[in-house]
This record gives C-alpha cells, sequence and structure tokens, in this order.
C-alpha cells in the first residue's frame, strides 16, 4: 500500500481548489507573493531562499482535475562564469500544468496514457512547488555574464578584466621556443658587464 501524501494548506504554495473543483468550466485568479523554496536553481545560479516569488496564475476545472496557467517571476543570483562578479537575473516563466483528479490520474495509468509524469490533486489541493521549480530551473541562464562582451580574468594572474585599472592589462609572455636564445642573450650580456 502506497504512503498517503498530505500537503499543509498554509504553504504558501499549495492552493487550494475547493470552490472549483469537478465543476468543469469555472476557474479562479490567484496572484501572491511567496517565499521562495530552498535550492531553486543551479550550481551557479538560483533564487535565495525566502526571496519573493510572484505567482500570477488561474486555476481552471476541467474534466480531468484543475489546470493551472499563468506566470512565475522571480530574481536569481549567481556568478558570472567569466569574472565570478555577482550577476542578477530577472526571471518570468510560463507556468501550464494539469493536476489529475485521483481517480482519473489512476484511470490514464491503466491506459497506457502516463508516458510524463503526472501530477494528482491531493484532496482539494495541489502543490505548486514542483511545477514552478520545472519551469524556472530550465529558463535560469546555463552560462550566467555580468555582459555579453565580458573579458573574464586573466589567465596569468586573475587579474578582472573589465575593470578600469586593468584596460591595458598584459604580461611579457616570452615564447618558450625563443627561450634558450634569451638565456644566452642574458649570459652575454653578463660576461660584457664583467
Amino acid at each position: 500500500m502506497e504512503p498517503r501524501i498530505t500537503l499543509d494548506p498554509r504553504s504558501p504554495l499549495v492552493l487550494e481548489t475547493h470552490e472549483i473543483a469537478r465543476r468543469p468550466g469555472t476557474m479562479r485568479a490567484v496572484r501572491r507573493t511567496v517565499p521562495a523554496p530552498e535550492d531553486l536553481g543551479t550550481a551557479v545560479i538560483g533564487v535565495p531562499t525566502g526571496d519573493d516569488l510572484d505567482l500570477d496564475v488561474r486555476l481552471e476545472s476541467v474534466m480531468e482535475g484543475i489546470l493551472i496557467s499563468g506566470d512565475v517571476r522571480v530574481r536569481a543570483v549567481g556568478e558570472c562564469v567569466r569574472c565570478l562578479e555577482e550577476v542578477v537575473v530577472d526571471v518570468d516563466a510560463t507556468l501550464q500544468e494539469l493536476y489529475y483528479y485521483p481517480d482519473r490520474a489512476r484511470a490514464a495509468a491503466e491506459e497506457g496514457d502516463d508516458e510524463e509524469e503526472s501530477r494528482e490533486l491531493v484532496g482539494d489541493l495541489v502543490d505548486l512547488e514542483p511545477a514552478v521549480r520545472d519551469v524556472v530551473v530550465p529558463a535560469l541562464p546555463f552560462r550566467p555574464v555580468c555582459s555579453t562582451d565580458c573579458p573574464g580574468l586573466c589567465s596569468e594572474c586573475g587579474a578582472r578584466l573589465a575593470d578600469p585599472e586593468n584596460a591595458d592589462h598584459q604580461h611579457d609572455v616570452l615564447d618558450p621556443r625563443w627561450a634558450e636564445l634569451d638565456r644566452l642573450k642574458n649570459v652575454f650580456d653578463e660576461k660584457r658587464e664583467s
């Protein structure tokens, strides 16, 4: 027997559907700002836990369950992959997810329609967190940069090349093929001075 899943109706990303459930054609709009859940992001950029996450969604009752569609807006913070400076990105992701009534989910599973993982209502509640995660994380930049023309860091000393004081930054690099000639030149210069 599967463990019974319960949701906390006080959780900010749990929505109540009692007034529209099993009444196809009825809908309700939900606009709210909630704290972002933990670990909403990737290794290089993510949404700070507790930051504002704006939901502007519509819950619509359909035959199979509750269709939730709308927008999720949030601010992500990370590091530029070129120079390691802070990067702030505004993310506006579109959400569309069908939450099946449990009996409809079982019927769909028996018919073999569950090619993708389907989500179910738990009583009259839906948990938006997995759906929000599924749309926000792919909307984050794979390789965030502070600007498209960021030159990055100096490979020799690590100086940030975009800083004004490093505008003419360079290192004298001797081609290794000429190193022996440079050594001989130094030997001759030392003999001449002595």
